[in-house]
């Protein structure tokens, strides 16, 4: 009796052992697989945390493992019912874990965890487990089985076929998940390029532009008595600000194609003009003032971008602007010119000039000025105003776009006269970016979002159509299917780079369709079958697309449609007996 009990735990810890050791050697494979295609050279060593990492944490899955195959073959006498009760140990191992990775993920990310990640972790869990325990099934059947007759257990095996090729089904649709992780970095990896190939052609041409408009900077000096009783005269700058400041620019946008990639820029005619009108605080007297000495002064991010010669008239002078600041208190970098204003009537000092420029996606403007208004132009539809301010009015039309934005004296937290600047100019900058509306590899992401839709409701049609015909599709057609799926995203990305994103989805989704409705027919012999296949995957293509187009919208329609589809579903498979033996008992 002793012995038979020995021998008993000895075949139970030996496919506990089994088990674990074939799953923690494909998880480990899995995971190596997924750091050398996706992660960088320098972040391999994180395989030295990840590997040791999960042969440690799975010691207690082997110790539950074997506990509960000891109880549920002492307490269980069908062969069947162990089986069931023995999955749903499996299953539990799984979610347990998986809900370790997440709590591990959460632990160490600095914010929200990274759900794809856990996503792929626990989907190479989930298919490590069914391989170990498909790999080990002999030593599970013969651990099962024990105490139970070959009668009874033929029985039960043929009992609940079904319940089987369900788990049979939902691990590979889980598993055709992992393929479209690996379009996702390939969408990122394009998006990326693009990326790149956008910020070196704006390099080149110029960056965003930021203009500031035009002030003074005046020196002037006053006494300064030292420690000793001694005077001496302190040179200091006085910056006086525009009292009135118009600014009317018009963008062009200019469309550059670099390989298959387009890269947006810009070209803007701006024109300034207003006049200063210097009213001296009581600390300074006129004659403590350096007229002579004065200088123009323009700010402007990118000097690279200035097309022509830049002017200024001034009073009656005519100056023309260089790169440099006397003055970088303000702003950081610009253009000035000195001007002499001995004789210049500092009350009212009118000024214009106009400046060609080149950028590339943004033109803000800081609204340096006692009161100021800005209007900006442009034939580009689609355009983005951020910054610190809205403008006042705006019209966006398919021709273009104009905006408008006014400043007064009462709205900013600065004067015309400023002796210290404590001010930040990204404070109360503004403008307009111009964007390309939803390029393709953000609806191309958008679309590979939905992909567990697809995978999951063609699986469970396929399934659902094999058993009301009881002609049963084989785990390798399913894996074939989700190939073709999966395939889809590869085509959408690749065709939607030559092509508008809506024909290459048409493409793509009608590729795809053709390609699994002649496969349906190839096995079902059924142009019916395959004509609903066509149908569901038509609906279903259509539905996605949809969602893609829609943004503000896109999950109220996309929750409403899930309910719809789940709906079908359920009605669909109302009549569908799930348990073929029952049906045949007293």
């Amino acid at each position: 009796m002793q012995s038979a009990l020995l021998n008993k735990f000895s075949a139970l810890a030996l496919m506990a052992i089994y088990i674990w050791i074939r799953t923690t050697l494909i998880f480990a494979l899995l995971v190596i697989s997924g750091f050398i295609l996706l992660t960088k050279d320098d972040d391999i060593i994180g395989l030295l945390v990840v590997i040791p990492g999960s042969i440690i944490g799975s010691i207690p899955a082997l110790v539950v493992l074997f506990v509960g195959a000891v109880i549920i073959t002492r307490s269980l006498d069908l062969y069947a019912v162990r089986r069931r009760f023995f999955l749903l140990l499996l299953a539990g191992i799984v979610l347990v874990h998986s809900g370790g990775i997440a709590f591990l993920i959460l632990l160490v990310g600095e914010s929200a965890p990274e759900w794809g990640l856990w996503m792929a972790l626990s989907a190479a869990l989930l298919v490590s487990v069914t391989l170990g325990s498909y790999l080990s099934r002999d030593r599970i059947y013969n651990v099962l089985i024990l105490n139970q007759s070959y009668q009874s257990i033929m029985e039960q095996q043929t009992s609940s076929p079904i319940l089987f090729k369900g788990i049979i089904t939902g691990v590979l649709i889980l598993l055709m998940m992992i393929p479209t992780l690996f379009i996702s970095s390939l969408v990122q990896e394009r998006k990326a390029r693009q990326r790149e190939i956008v910020q070196e052609d704006s390099k080149r041409w110029a960056g965003a532009q930021e203009l500031s408009g035009l002030f003074l900077v005046l020196p002037y000096e006053q006494p300064f008595k030292d420690d000793k009783g001694k005077e001496t005269l302190i040179r200091k700058e006085l910056l006086v600000l525009p009292e009135d400041l118009r600014v009317g620019s018009n963008m062009e946008p200019v469309v550059r194609t670099r390989s298959i990639y387009k890269v947006l820029l810009y070209r803007t005619d701006t024109r300034f003009s207003g006049h200063f009108a210097i009213q001296l605080p009581k600390e300074i007297m006129p004659e403590q003032v350096i007229w002579k000495d004065a200088s123009i002064n323009m700010g402007l991010s990118d000097i690279k971008g200035i097309e022509e010669k830049v002017l200024v008239k001034l009073g009656t002078q005519e100056l023309e602007l260089s790169p440099g600041l006397p003055n970088k208190e303000l702003v950081k970098t610009g253009l000035s010119a000195p001007v002499d204003l001995t004789g210049v009537d500092p009350t009212s000092i009118q000024f214009s000039t106009h400046l060609k420029l080149r950028g590339s996606e943004q033109l803000h403007f800081i609204p340096l000025a006692g009161n100021s208004s800005y209007e900006v132009k442009s034939s580009w539809p689609s355009p983005s105003f951020d910054g610190t301010s809205l403008p006042a009015k705006h019209l966006v039309q398919d021709s273009g776009f104009s905006a408008s934005w006014s400043f007064s004296k009462a709205n900013l937290p600065f004067g015309t006269l400023l002796r210290e600047v404590d001010l930040n100019e990204t404070d109360f900058s503004f403008g307009v970016s111009m964007i390309q509306p939803a390029d393709h590899y953000a609806k191309t992401e958008r679309s590979v979002k939905y992909a567990i839709l697809f995978i999951g409701l063609t699986f469970s049609l396929f399934f659902v159509i094999e058993l009301m015909q009881k002609k049963p599709v084989h785990p390798v057609q399913y894996v074939l299917i989700g190939i073709a799926l999966s395939v889809f995203y590869t085509l959408l990305l690749s065709v939607s780079e030559f092509l508008p994103f809506d024909t290459a989805y048409s493409i793509a989704a009608i590729a795809t369709i053709l390609l699994i409705t002649f496969y349906a027919h190839s096995h079902f012999k059924s142009w019916k079958t395959a004509s609903l296949f066509s149908l569901v995957l038509s609906c279903l293509y259509l539905f996605a697309f949809i969602l893609v187009r829609l943004e503000d919208t896109a999950l109220l329609v996309g929750s409403i449609g899930l309910f719809l589809i789940l709906a079908l579903v359920m009605y669909g498979t109302r009549k569908i007996n799930w348990y073929p033996a029952a049906a045949s008992l007293p």
